[in-house]
């Protein structure tokens, strides 16, 4: 199945560098650019792209605010791979709670292009490098006072469904959490199914996001 991309930057170099990079991909299509995060928005609507690479600063509508839209407001389940000049960038932890589901440097090559927006399309791992992992580990710490896990919000879990999305929050893969548990890596699949189906959650990295914001999972150091 082809990957259908939207790129919202408001540089046009970025803009037709992406679109030549991913356009050699097999099963890569970039179906649209836009100049600005409302530009992205009514493309989005438009167009039904299933990622958007989105920057952070843009004129008119920023990509944070942009991604907070698409991922409140699209009937499709779009996923954002945001584009950040530094992988600690203080606006991406405030696009993790808008719902971006990667994040992505500038200057990444072709290949690691390709492979993240396959990554975050495909919604079966954080994204590699571990930029995210870290960043969700860094938004989590200053962000999130430590405290009890909220029952409330992760209640309806199972004891290993519950296990899981601990794991996931840790950033490890499918098969490196069926290794841990000792179960096949489609048991995993499933119960990381029914956790986001459960928690009305729409990919791995809101999941982790959650986990840390429930407190069921601390940063390193608390």
């Amino acid at each position: 199945m082809t990957i259908r991309v939207l790129i919202a930057d408001d540089q046009v170099m970025v803009r037709q560098g992406f679109t030549v990079l991913l356009g050699a991909e097999p099963g890569i299509e970039v179906v649209g650019q836009a100049v600005d995060g409302q530009d992205a928005v009514e493309q989005v609507a438009e167009l039904a792209p299933d990622v958007v690479l989105m920057d952070i600063r843009m004129p008119r509508l920023g990509g944070i605010d942009a991604t907070r839209r698409i991922a409140r407001d699209s009937g499709t389940p779009v996923k954002v791979l945001v584009l950040t000049t530094f992988d600690l960038d203080e606006y991406v932890y405030e696009a993790l709670r808008a719902g971006a589901s990667g994040f992505l440097l500038k200057d990444a090559s072709a290949d690691e292009l390709a492979q993240a927006v396959r990554v975050v399309a495909a919604g079966d791992a954080l994204l590699a490098p571990n930029i995210t992992k870290r960043l969700i580990a860094e938004f989590s710490r200053v962000s999130t006072a430590p405290r009890a896990p909220d029952k409330d919000r992760i209640g309806g879990l199972t004891e290993r469904e519950t296990e899981v999305l601990s794991l996931i929050a840790q950033g490890l893969s499918n098969a490196e959490i069926a290794g841990r548990l000792v179960v096949a890596e489609q048991t995993v699949k499933t119960h990381v199914s029914r956790i986001l189906v459960k928690l009305g959650l729409r990919d791995r990295t809101q999941a982790a996001v959650h986990a840390y914001e429930t407190g069921l999972v601390r940063p390193t150091g608390y």
